[in-house]
């Protein structure tokens, strides 16, 4: 595993010496030499790894010094960095501070020298012992080399599998489906009717059970619906919520707002008396780990005078299924592995998309299935691998097959599924190592914002920069690639099969939080007392605790992080332990280069300590209370990304022109927290806003102060997404003229809307000179929304080809016929919606005409190219998706 970080370092070291060298002097030779070093020691590095579990003791020390070397390494330049790489000052001022400023630094920089100077023996030392070692285990360059050439397998992207396997796909699983539902829908109609589905992790409970839930016969036949994930460490009061929620919305009622003051009694009476007063229902508990679970909930679940409602479980353990069918009617569904045909069959779908296998790989493949024993995870994995190798070369397939040989002969099929999917880790290029390890900063089963996951990786350099792309495409392609390695799992798309949201399979996690620990890549904490490792802490990630309890934090003392680069929430935490924890954090971490302070409500300024994080690129901010941006931030001179959507701030400072490097900027609050087509309040920006040259993401920008900030934006030709609010009528021609320099725009948002009536027409209908059908204006565009009211269409969306597509918010074009000619629909969708008269197709132009009978609707939405997923029957305003 230290090959991972070892590689990470030699990747900073290389920036390093490109960016910073001028600055290190006399020094640069020795960091040349440190980083030489290291970089003959990475190749031999990965295969002793691969044999660290079973090498004598002071192999697993070597392996243990390289990565330390490498982190100290790091740290020494950081802090070189911090305190020498300021911006120069100009003038004669400028002159007498560098003067000053060399006397001051001298001694500083004398000691940073003796530190580089210090880390040359020890790396003399580990790499004398490299060449031992090499010997001593028969490892040579020219082998660990071959790995390497292996290891980096070009990749193969494509948008048809840019998702993983679909697990509604799964094979064998139709039976078993149909069995469930039959046992969902037969039986006493006045009992409450537990179906409980129990088996080891990862042989697809969840996945069959997911199939039977949204089942159109069961959706029918039970109107009242939920679904809710438990749990190993589950927060009670949290998941009653979640489920009153769930409940409301299926039934399209507003949440109540009491939910939130309840105690843990009163939500179970607030669920039993909804429940009781609801229509038949059925409710899925997904992965109960305990019996008390179970009997602390069923107290909330009532017959009801409905009858006939169903609550279905899954668990690993026996007893909890057990235990949830003793006191009502019930049936213990036991999942088995898969046969080995059907095995055979997802095996040869994931791999050879449907084809056979060809005949000089049949005898290897068969063994490595084997290997597998039905477990789909296990499959789904190890297929994934094998996916990605050369179907012509019979060597790379034996690679893998002896590598699982000796690794699977151990007693338990959970450390077999383990090993299998260490493998597949093991098999990652060192950059997709490190962005996987890094999941393990959430929590089990969270659901991963993917925009989040990505900008995180972004900030903490964990992205190569490719010639002809964005960093955030090349981001985007490293999470598609884990998808397609089965690695992670996508639970949510975006238009055009984007990932949304993804989870990481609960065994995969324990994995990844085993090497994750190994590395001391990420220190995961609740915010309670704990005794932090000897090791030094690197990346600090605080979980939300469901312990309200605050005694303990009067016997907290001090902790010293020194070395720490990243401070990241994850869930709204206790305030005081938070408080506590974040002071200590900026009293010492002057080298920190990324800040997530996301969804802490409590936080509600920015603290000024903040303003001195030379270093920092990454500040979230995202769902705090914080209701201005200080002047100071002009100081975060290498920030690359703020988020403050979700916050009070309406203005930023004219100092925020000073982020020259700033990539990502979104500061917004909903106008009806209850309702987001209402739109969003915006920010009033710099009137020389245009002077963010390397924007990408920007929004939302406030433009009813007129049209000198809609030139502006016209400046900011890097953008790829852009949200205006309150575009106001008369602006409407200048705006098309500043969109016709944004030729890398894929996003675009525009709209005008105010509370209750005060909507202003949004007229984008305007010719610019050089709008044409050949022209280039907004080609890049593939999602367009537009809310307010609209007196027709713009005429040039007509020749938008690359958009798939188009949200209309309070349009107004209710009952009027919208026509998009050429756009590839899928027929079935087609099908649906013609007959529920929402569509008509338009024979002779091949195209298809969009309308809106409903005079109450408010949404209109069209999507053309690659059907995105989302239904028109399925919303609470009306939706058209063609």
């Amino acid at each position: 595993m230290a090959e991972t970080v070892l590689s990470f370092v030699l990747d900073q070291l290389s920036t390093f010496l490109r960016e910073e060298g001028r600055l290190l002097g006399g020094l640069r030779q020795e960091v040349q030499f440190i980083r030489d070093e290291l970089g003959h020691m990475r190749a031999f590095l990965r295969e002793a790894e691969a044999k660290e579990e079973d090498a004598l003791p002071r192999l697993q020390e070597w392996i243990k010094q390289v990565r330390e070397a490498a982190y100290d390494t790091e740290d020494i330049l950081d802090e070189f960095v911090a305190r020498f790489a300021r911006h120069p000052a100009t003038g004669f001022y400028g002159s007498v501070r560098r003067i000053f400023s060399s006397i001051k630094n001298l001694r500083a920089r004398h000691r940073v020298a003796s530190e580089i100077q210090g880390i040359k023996p020890r790396i003399k030392s580990i790499s004398a012992a490299h060449q031992r070692y090499q010997s001593e285990y028969g490892i040579s360059a020219q082998a660990s080399n071959s790995l390497s050439a292996v290891n980096n397998t070009t990749w193969r992207y494509s948008r048809d599998d840019a998702l993983l396997v679909e697990e509604a796909k799964l094979v064998g699983i139709d039976q078993r489906k149909n069995h469930l539902i039959s046992e969902l829908l037969e039986g006493d109609d006045h009992q409450l009717k537990v179906v409980s589905v129990v088996g080891m992790g990862g042989l697809g409970k969840t996945t069959l059970v997911k199939k039977v839930h949204e089942d159109p016969e069961v959706r029918r036949h039970f109107p009242v619906r939920a679904w809710v994930t438990v749990s190993q460490t589950c927060d009670f009061q949290f998941l009653l919520k979640d489920l009153i929620r769930q409940l409301h919305e299926e039934g399209k009622k507003p949440v109540p707002q009491s939910i939130e003051s309840l105690n843990t009694t009163e939500l179970k009476k607030f669920v039993k008396d909804f429940l009781q007063q609801g229509g038949r229902y059925a409710i899925v508990f997904d992965d109960v780990w305990d019996v008390e679970f179970w009997n602390t909930i069923k107290f909330a679940l009532p017959e009801s005078s409905h009858g006939g409602n169903r609550v279905m479980l899954t668990t690993r353990k026996a007893d909890v299924a057990s235990a949830s069918c003793t006191e009502s009617l019930g049936f213990v569904h036991r999942m088995e592995p898969l046969s080995f045909e059907d095995s055979w069959t997802l095996f040869c779908n994931k791999i050879f998309k449907g084809n056979s296998c060809p005949g000089h790989l049949m005898d290897v493949a068969k063994v490595i299935l084997g290997k597998c024993e039905g477990l789909p995870l296990a499959i789904l994995a190890i297929s994934g691998l094998l996916a990605l190798k050369d179907v012509n070369r019979i060597d790379e397939w034996e690679m893998v097959r002896c590598s699982l040989g000796g690794e699977l002969e151990g007693t338990g099929k959970l450390d077999r599924v383990k090993k299998i999917l260490s493998l597949s880790y093991n098999d990652l290029p060192w950059h997709l190592k490190t962005c996987l390890l890094y999941t393990s900063i959430y929590p089990e089963d969270y659901e991963i914002e993917c925009s989040r996951l990505i900008n995180l990786w972004i900030a903490e350099r964990f992205v190569e920069w490719r010639e002809g792309m964005s960093i955030a495409d090349v981001a985007l392609d490293y999470l598609s690639e884990l998808i397609n390695r089965s690695l992670i799992q996508v639970t949510r798309v975006f238009y055009e099969g984007i990932p949304n949201t993804c989870r990481m399979h609960d065994l995969l996690r324990e994995v990844i939080l085993l090497k994750s620990r190994e590395q001391n890549l990420v220190t995961v904490t609740t915010g309670q007392p704990m005794m932090w490792p000897s090791e030094k802490v690197r990346r600090l990630v605080v979980h939300g605790s469901s312990n309200n309890n605050t005694q303990h934090h009067q016997q907290r003392r001090s902790y010293c992080f020194d070395h720490l680069r990243s401070f990241i929430t994850v869930g709204s935490t206790n305030p005081l332990p938070y408080k506590t924890l974040l002071s200590e954090v900026l009293g010492s971490s002057k080298l920190l280069k990324v800040l997530d302070l996301r969804g802490q409500e409590t936080q509600e300024e920015i603290p000024n300590e903040i303003f001195n994080l030379f270093r920092l690129k990454y500040l979230n901010l995202c769902g705090t209370g914080v209701e201005r941006v200080p002047k100071a931030i002009g100081k975060l001179q290498h920030l690359e990304y703020l988020n403050l959507a979700d916050t009070r701030v309406r203005e930023l400072p004219m100092e925020i022109l000073k982020l020259q490097k700033l990539r990502y900027l979104r500061v917004y609050q909903q106008v009806d927290s209850s309702d987001d087509d209402y739109g969003y309040h915006g920010f009033k920006a710099p009137s020389n806003m245009g002077g963010l040259l390397a924007l990408e993401i920007l929004g939302y920008i406030d433009a009813s102060s007129g049209s000198i900030i809609i030139k502006e934006i016209g400046k900011l030709t890097q953008l790829r997404e852009l949200h205006i609010t309150k575009l106001r009528r008369e602006d409407g021609k200048e705006l098309c003229s500043s969109l016709a320099n944004l030729t890398n725009l894929r996003q675009l948002s525009v709209d005008s809307i105010g509370k209750d009536d005060d909507h202003e027409i949004i007229d984008l209908n305007h010719h610019h000179p050089s709008l044409s059908s050949s022209s280039s204006f907004l080609q890049s565009l593939r999602l367009l929304i537009l809310g307010g009211h609209l007196e027709k269409m713009p005429k040039w969306v007509a020749h938008l080809h690359g958009l798939v597509r188009i949200d209309l918010d309070w349009s107004g074009l209710k009952g009027r016929r919208v026509v998009f000619q050429g756009w590839r629909v899928p027929n079935a969708e087609v099908d649906a919606l013609k007959e529920n008269g929402r569509v008509e197709m338009d024979e002779s132009g091949g195209g298809c005409i969009a309308s809106s009978p409903d005079t109450n609707s408010a949404t209109t939405s069209i999507t053309g190219g690659v059907a995105c997923g989302y239904s028109a029957l399925e919303t609470s305003s009306t939706t058209v998706s063609v």
